[in-house]
């Protein structure tokens, strides 16, 4: 994804940047605070999963430390986490905090719904009440989505180390909340959904981007699919973390053959990268996959690879 290197491009990154959530606290701008205080700004993003809809509505954000709670956003904002993938949308913009170190911050959510596919070709809802405001107009929801005293106690992420300072200095936190884990279905058949958040927070200047790209070799003639040639458009690259979170995106056509997802936002470290094809379809890279990537704080790394072989089941 994006290599930040520079205090003018880690400001640009906030403004610009499904689920993560990035906190820019302390001036991204020329504009100063007094003596004892800082600024933090929170921006909402996801990363790509298999559910279709993931609508929350966030009605309060806090952040808590030494110098107890500091409310940063108390509008209710109702977004779909899946429209913010490898983009962010801006919660908080550059609200003044007492200086003092931070453990955590609440995220105070009063609704959400999930669609998922149901396997007939169509889309269930499921929603936190048949009559959350946040339901497209005519929904019909088919069961429940647990989220238990989120509403209440709030859903709290603890920042990276268990404490950020803030003071005069500039620092930008990147939570991650990860939609493809953070949904399950309730055993036993009943009809219901748990939101159970998997969310983790890390300090953005120990992230970096992660380029994958694919070409395909020149000898190499593409099979037929459901009456047309295969594409590389059609793969998808998967990448998974140490502690086995996977992200997914469409590889699109970055020109000259190569086609290509860009990984924004990962925390520095080491990364096992893999492809998907459509249904029926097998194939083999140079170098073959699943293979590593070592991602740098404030770099991008590329990973190429090269379609060999791909065929088509009878």
């Amino acid at each position: 994804m994006l290599g930040i290197t520079t205090r003018a491009a880690r400001c640009a990154a906030t403004i610009g940047m499904g689920a993560m959530l990035i906190g820019a606290l302390a001036g991204c701008g020329s504009d100063s605070t007094s003596a004892g205080t800082g600024k933090i700004s929170l921006l909402l993003t996801d990363a790509p999963g298999d559910v279709k809809a993931a609508v929350v509505t966030i009605a309060e954000i806090d952040l808590q430390g030494s110098g107890g709670t500091t409310v940063l956003m108390n509008t209710p904002v109702t977004t779909d986490l899946l429209t913010l993938s490898n983009s962010t949308a801006q919660l908080v913009q550059d609200a003044v905090v007492p200086a003092g170190s931070y453990t955590q911050l609440r995220f105070v959510i009063t609704g959400a719904y999930i669609a998922v596919d149901n396997g007939n070709g169509g889309t269930s809802i499921y929603a936190s009440s048949p009559t959350y405001a946040g339901l497209p107009s005519g929904a019909v929801v088919s069961g429940a989505l647990q989220m238990p005293s989120f509403g209440q106690s709030g859903l709290k992420v603890d920042l990276p180390g268990g404490n950020v300072s803030i003071a005069s200095n500039e620092k930008i936190l990147l939570v991650d909340f990860n939609v493809a884990q953070s949904f399950g279905q309730v055993a036993g058949g009943s009809g219901q959904w748990a939101m159970h958040p998997v969310v983790k927070a890390t300090d953005v200047e120990f992230s970096g981007g992660l380029t994958v790209q694919m070409t395909q070799d020149a000898s190499l003639t593409m099979p037929t699919l459901s009456g047309s040639p295969l594409t590389l458009g059609q793969f998808s690259a998967v990448i998974t973390a140490s502690d086995n979170s996977t992200h997914t995106l469409a590889l699109t056509d970055a020109g000259n053959g190569v086609f290509q997802a860009q990984f924004q936002y990962l925390p520095a470290g080491s990364y096992s990268v893999n492809f998907t094809a459509p249904t029926g379809v097998t194939f083999t890279t140079n170098p073959t996959v699943p293979a590593s990537a070592a991602v740098t704080a404030g770099e991008v790394t590329t990973s190429a690879f090269v379609l060999t072989a791909a065929t088509v089941a009878p």
